[in-house]
């Protein structure tokens, strides 16, 4: 297959020396940066440059860049892409969906929303990974036009290149869930880390701290726009973590452990059922 990627920061990156590794696939990759696209190909993480001449005839081809430039190439460039399958690889989806979808039908190209459960606290091409996507979750986000037959090889081209399972979700769930794991998970971070404490820990912190902290360094720009885009679902997930707060520090006031035990025994539960590490 020949695939198409623009954007070579961590995600494209990791896709492209991801899909290197793991197969015979030729790559053609784009990114504004020249010295990161000349990068990429002397690393051999892409073959040649991903010029307009070539979108048609791409398999597929992954756009990992924010959702407005996405658009905004996407709108640029639609009269080429026909015959090719588009998947954007954003962390939003139903800003993304009708303008993107609306493309497809008029210039007969296929488009799937695609969101690679992965990803580190740095960014860029020199922090990409052929391994980051091993024992992730891909998640696609099909619609009413797409084709069975494409999602089936689709799904195996993400299992081939590393990823432990692929997830089939519609735009408007894969928002409300990814506002509770993803987006919250940032503003919790980038708020806890705001104490005054944060600058005296030195010696005193251990895995909590790390994992609390770790997303705190994160792309304010890139964020921003994903919460904002999103800040419907989210605004109503960090309304809830609020209250939630607000009763262990009631429990605090009133030094009341048996209230504080019941709210730390309900969380240790909710973790068992919920799962995950």
């Amino acid at each position: 297959m020949k695939i198409g990627i623009v954007g070579l920061g961590l995600i494209g990156g990791s896709m492209a020396k991801s899909i290197k590794a793991h197969t015979d696939c030729t790559v053609w990759g784009f990114d504004i940066n020249t010295e990161t696209l000349n990068t990429a190909q002397l690393t051999g993480a892409i073959d040649e440059t991903l010029s307009p001449d070539k979108f048609s005839e791409c398999d597929i081809i992954m756009i990992a860049v924010p959702p407005a430039v996405t658009i905004e190439w996407v709108n640029e460039n639609a009269p080429l892409l026909k015959g090719t399958v588009l998947i954007d690889l954003c962390g939003i989806k139903r800003l993304l969906h009708q303008p993107i979808a609306q493309k497809a039908a008029e210039y007969g190209f296929s488009y799937i929303g695609g969101h690679p459960m992965a990803g580190k606290e740095v960014s860029g091409f020199e922090n990409a990974s052929a391994t980051l996507f091993e024992g992730a979750s891909m998640i696609l986000t099909p619609d009413s036009a797409s084709i069975i037959d494409e999602l089936e090889y689709i799904k195996h081209f993400y299992l081939q290149i590393g990823f432990d399972k692929v997830t089939f979700s519609n735009i408007e769930e894969h928002d409300r869930i990814i506002s509770y794991t993803s987006q919250l998970a940032h503003i919790t971070s980038s708020a806890y880390i705001k104490s005054p404490t944060a600058q005296r820990h030195f010696g005193f912190s251990a895995g909590s701290y790390k994992d609390m902290t770790r997303v705190a360094k994160l792309d304010e720009e890139l964020w921003t726009e994903l919460m904002l885009g999103n800040a419907d679902f989210l605004k109503d997930e960090l309304k809830l973590l609020i209250e939630n707060l607000k009763n262990y520090l009631e429990a605090l006031e009133n030094n009341d452990s048996e209230s504080l035990k019941e709210l730390l025994k309900e969380g240790r539960m909710l973790k068992l059922t919920a799962g995950g590490d």
